[in-house]
């Protein structure tokens, strides 16, 4: 959509204006009875970990801060994942968590707690939590609600066990699908993302739990996909792409945190920019809240970018840059009393930051906390609510690529299960979940979560007696042994379900996931091969992809009876693709991004321009294997009475109308995706940019029509002095696809070039008139 006309406006998690004076007074009040030892202490996290605990990047490299109760002798800013980081029961943890907030309440000199941060991406990151789809399967649902009342189920969870802040949403744009950190991304429109985004935080804020936007900015835009490369973008690239979900979150959604990116953009390392985190961030948007680092990136300004000469100086960078906290552990900032005693930095500077510190822990309720309440004796993290909402928005985010009439399967077929994702409950999780991101670690130790696999759940919807399995090869070596296998179950079936794809994990030991970047877009391992030989026995296929990034799969569009694409659907996601495989779901996911023709073609954007299309002037296609927004449903719908205004002011509103009518004999959702093209620019423009989505659910022959109000900021763009401005001029707008128009229409934009500001609104509001 954007916003639906009945969401309601969001409340201001901040005080009224005498509350904020007063507290300003108090925070101001505290500061100045403060040590140096005490700031600095406020600035910093602590992690207990141990060895051979590898979820962050070169963590080896780093000791910590020693014991926990020296390192907060003086206070503590946070305390890194205390449920995160290993299997631990969490009414246990809780209890040890009550004690160590209330020893720093009584044993530390200001009685200040710590934050509790932790990993929420696809929900609370601690055992026995449910978790949810990954990223990419919120962009397929394209249902803003829906990720809003996820993130309030993942933050009441949080808020429950003492968690006061998440690590999440990623609001990072794909440009490259090589990149191993797709999985953890939305999608290649910055407005998919910034919708979605904004969402994820206004659901995770609701229950007092702060959200943290991630990572600003330009982590994705690497050179060649590869992790912690290089960042060339343009700042019209930064402005109108990679910032977008930036600003509306912190606008619309009035995120509380935001986490600097590991990239250097053209040679400047965001984390020691100020430009970015106090320019942008700060003095252009007026966001308020706390900049807290990726893990060890103050540090990594010495011993990654080489811009700074030791940690003391890596420290100076950050700090003065505008990073306020040191996460995961103080390995740098805890230098800064010696630089503040040595005259080597103005102690305001720190100050500045304590007091964005202070007054987060204000707004927390922390500086009013004393922890002598009971922690919670038990707690269900994995509820019938959660599982509920899981299997929502896997439904919704199953993608029917291709069809060749063979799906829904019929009943009384034999089935045919192969491949190596079929029977692996890992295969339904992204990288940032607890199973693949901790527990992968810890082999003995049960999931914790109930997760059907694609077989079991085959099993159940087909009947075990009409299913068989095999598993063919692994997901990624080169071991063939299984195909004999694989190949006679086929043979002895009506039908082959092919389950291939990605296996999630960290720095190499996974094919997808943070450090596991790819330098070609085939599947993983010998899963190709697997499928050319199924699909020689002349058994129909079905392709099923359970992946954390879109592969190149022209081929199997063109050889199997049907592709179904799943990113990573989650602990529900098994019985959402047996349901679609049977019927029992009507697919209605579309794609939040490309399906690449290859890797070669990459990065690629359907937000390219006229020139990024390639044709006639190169011999190589860049038209990708499917585009943007595509996705097919078991019934058919039609649109018409398309009305758009001839002509609209430049500071004005685009109202647009259209009637979808499903013309099929089966109920079913359509994403209505209207796109605009701005004919002609003083800069060059996307050849389709989309304005504004909605998800409608229609009965047999139903219509309704939709109203999208879209502000004419959804077309503005940087202009030759990098001014961002909404241009006079003809505009192509269309309902369809990015590719695919089934109606279009023409405005006009009048009047003088209008100046983007931060009133401006951003979102394309809907009203469905039945």
């Amino acid at each position: 959509m954007g916003a639906p006309a009945t969401t309601p406006a969001q409340p201001d998690p901040r005080h009224d204006r005498s509350d904020r004076a007063a507290g300003e007074a108090r925070v101001r009040e505290l500061l100045g009875r403060m040590t140096i030892e005490e700031k600095i202490a406020q600035l910093v996290g602590f992690w207990e970990k141990e060895d051979g605990e590898a979820v962050a990047p070169l963590q080896g490299e780093f000791s910590g801060a020693g014991k926990l109760e020296e390192a907060s002798r003086h206070g503590l800013g946070h305390l890194t994942r205390a449920y995160g980081t290993r299997p631990v029961d969490a009414a246990a943890r809780a209890s040890w968590l009550w004690k160590f907030q209330a020893d720093l309440v009584t044993g530390t000199r200001l009685g200040i707690p710590a934050i509790v941060h932790e990993e929420c991406l696809t929900g609370l990151s601690a055992w026995k939590a449910a978790t949810f789809p990954t990223p990419l399967a919120w962009g397929a649902a394209f249902d803003p609600d829906l990720v809003a009342e996820m993130a309030a189920a993942i933050g009441a969870s949080m808020r429950a066990l003492g968690v006061h802040q998440g690590l999440s949403p990623v609001l990072d744009v794909i440009r490259d699908p090589r990149w191993g950190r797709v999985d953890e991304c939305i999608s290649e429109d910055p407005y998919v993302v910034g919708t979605l985004g904004t969402s994820y935080v206004r659901g995770l804020q609701s229950q007092g739990v702060h959200a943290t936007l991630k990572h600003f900015v330009g982590y994705s835009a690497s050179r060649a996909g590869r992790n912690f490369a290089p960042v060339h973008a343009g700042p019209r690239e930064l402005a109108d792409v990679l910032l977008l979900p930036f600003e509306m979150a912190i606008l619309d959604g009035d995120a509380r945190s935001v986490m600097h990116s590991y990239a250097e953009i053209d040679g400047v390392p965001v984390a020691a920019d100020p430009a970015m985190l106090t320019g942008v961030l700060r003095d252009q948007w007026g966001f308020d809240g706390t900049v807290v680092a990726d893990y060890f990136g103050v540090a990594f300004l010495n011993l990654l970018h080489h811009v700074a000469g030791d940690h003391a100086e890596a420290a100076v960078q950050a700090l003065t840059a505008g990073v306020d906290i040191e996460l995961p552990t103080g390995d740098a900032y805890l230098t800064l009393v010696e630089t503040v005693r040595s005259g080597r930095l103005d102690e305001a500077v720190i100050d500045r930051a304590v007091l964005r510190v202070l007054r987060q822990k204000l707004e927390l309720g922390l500086l009013d906390a004393t922890f002598t309440d009971e922690p919670v004796r038990s707690i269900d993290l994995d509820s019938p609510e959660h599982r509920a909402i899981a299997r929502r928005l896997a439904e919704e985010s199953i993608i029917l690529v291709s069809n060749q009439e063979a799906l829904p399967l019929s009943a009384g077929r034999r089935v045919a299960v192969i491949g190596p994702n079929a029977d692996r409950q890992e295969a339904l999780f992204g990288c940032y979940s607890f199973l693949n991101h901790v527990l992968a670690q810890h082999p003995d130790v049960e999931s914790g979560v109930e997760a059907p696999t694609v077989l079991d759940a085959m099993r159940v919807e087909f009947g075990a007696e009409m299913v068989s399995w095999a598993r063919g090869c692994d997901v990624d070596s080169d071991d063939r042994s299984g195909f004999g296998e694989a190949v006679a179950a086929a043979s002895g079936a009506d039908v082959a379900v092919l389950v291939v794809g990605d296996h999630a994990g960290l720095f190499g030991r996974g094919t997808v996931g943070e450090g596991c970047d790819r330098d070609d877009l085939e599947l993983p391992g010998v899963q190709r091969e697997l499928v050319e030989r199924v699909l020689a026995t002349g058994r129909p296929v079905i392709l099923v992809l359970l992946t954390g990034r879109p592969y190149a799969l022209g081929w199997a569009l063109a050889r199997c009876a049907a592709v179904v694409q799943a990113f990573f659907p989650g602990e529900e996601g098994a019985g959402a693709i047996a349901g679609v495989l049977s019927g029992r779901v009507n697919p209605s996911g579309r794609l939040p991004v490309s399906l690449p023709v290859s890797a070669g073609a990459q990065p690629y954007s359907y937000l390219h321009p006229a020139l990024g299309e390639g044709n006639e002037v190169t011999n190589l296609s860049t038209t990708p294997a499917a585009p943007f927004g595509h996705g097919l449903s078991y019934t058919t719908f039609e649109y018409d009475d398309l009305s758009v205004p001839a002509t609209v002011p430049t500071d004005g509103t685009i109202r647009v109308t259209v009637r979808v009518t499903n013309t099929g004999t089966r109920a079913g959702d359509e994403v209505v995706q209207l796109y605009g093209h701005d004919l002609v620019a003083s800069v060059t423009r996307p050849v389709a940019q989309l304005l504004g989505y909605q998800r409608v659910h229609l009965e047999p022959g139903q219509s309704v029509t939709v109203e999208l109000a879209v502000p004419t900021t959804r077309l503005a763009f940087s202009d030759r002095t990098l001014t961002r401005i909404v241009e006079p001029g003809d505009v192509e707008l269309w309902v369809g696809t990015s590719a695919h128009r089934h109606a279009r229409a023409r405005t006009t934009l009048t009047g003088n070039a209008t100046p983007v500001t931060n009133a401006s609104p951003r979102w394309t509001i809907t009203t469905l008139h039945h």
